[in-house]
């Protein structure tokens, strides 16, 4: 057994530590934001119940929580072989398979109730959320497109505390889909640089990513060019949703952040590519959200 453990964990071996370190809970508070993001511009329509928010902030982080467990679970095999991941808890057998997918099942049955609390048209998007989520562990296998499926994934979020509030789609109708596509090509921008981390086990194990396909440099240049469109998209949110300067003044510090992320990482030079690279790429998503906080309230 491997006493190697992943980096941006905790220490202990208590069965809620376990869990907590199985899907890196505390990283949902880089992406709880964009869906806390969608419920303070659907404020602007709606009251927002206390009951509402915990209900939006319960949903989200059960849905995260069987994304990450559905992923181990399937990956399994592989994080078994992959130097970087052979430390996980089940390559490890800190957790088994069983107490895995009961967790999974379980967190599955939570996210599906706070939606189906929440109003009938949550209820019947959750399903399809599920399916989206669960299938992105499988795309490796047979897309090179697999960080935008991730993308999308993410860019429920919004959509979802958006809904969660009106019960409706947006007005502009366009609303949420530019929201949802700056989410995605964020979240995707950000896999292309973790992807880089594994490009030759990848390529030994024929698993596909822009990395395999394009090598380094060239997938760089479109990690470069998603986040081009994600700040291009924000801006456009914010004028679809009439927001105002502080909001833009987030966008703009989530901009230099990921400016300056690109600063670090060279193609022959992965060696800043840390735990503190990627928590600040999490940042992003805070420092956009307390700009339209600061917005509604201030």
């Amino acid at each position: 057994m491997s006493n190697l453990r992943e980096g941006q964990t905790f220490g202990g071996e208590s069965l809620f530590i376990r869990y907590v370190n199985f899907v890196k809970l505390p990283h949902t508070i880089f992406a709880l934001p964009f869906a806390l993001l969608g419920v303070i511009v659907a404020s602007y329509r709606h009251a927002v119940t206390w009951r509402a928010g915990m209900l939006v902030v319960i949903a989200f982080t059960a849905a995260r929580f069987v994304a990450m467990g559905f992923n181990r679970i399937a990956d399994r095999r592989i994080d078994a072989r992959n130097p970087r991941t052979q430390g996980r808890e089940l390559p490890t057998g800190r957790l088994t398979v069983a107490q895995a997918w009961a967790a999974v099942i379980a967190a599955m049955v939570i996210f599906l109730y706070a939606a189906w609390s929440l109003n009938p048209l949550c209820a019947a998007f959750s399903p399809l959320a599920l399916i989206w989520i669960g299938t992105y562990s499988y795309t490796k296998r047979f897309t090179d497109w697999t960080h935008l499926w991730l993308g999308g994934a993410l860019a429920i979020a919004p959509v979802g505390g958006y809904v969660a509030v009106t019960g409706a789609w947006s007005e502009p109708w366009w609303l949420l889909l530019v929201i949802a596509f700056a989410v995605m090509c964020w979240v995707a921008g950000f896999d292309v640089f973790y992807a880089l981390q594994d490009e030759a086990f990848d390529r030994a194990q024929r698993l596909r990513s822009l990395v395999v396909r394009f090598g380094k440099g060239p997938a760089i240049s479109l990690a470069k060019t998603l986040h081009g469109f994600a700040i291009v998209a924000l801006l456009a949110f914010g004028y679809g949703a009439r927001l105002g300067w502080p909001y833009y003044g987030g966008v703009a510090i989530g901009a230099a952040i990921i400016a300056w992320e690109h600063q670090l990482v060279r193609p022959s030079d992965l060696s800043r590519l840390n735990a503190a690279f990627f928590t600040a790429n999490g940042i992003v998503s805070i420092v956009v959200f307390l700009g339209a906080l600061v917005d509604r309230f201030f």
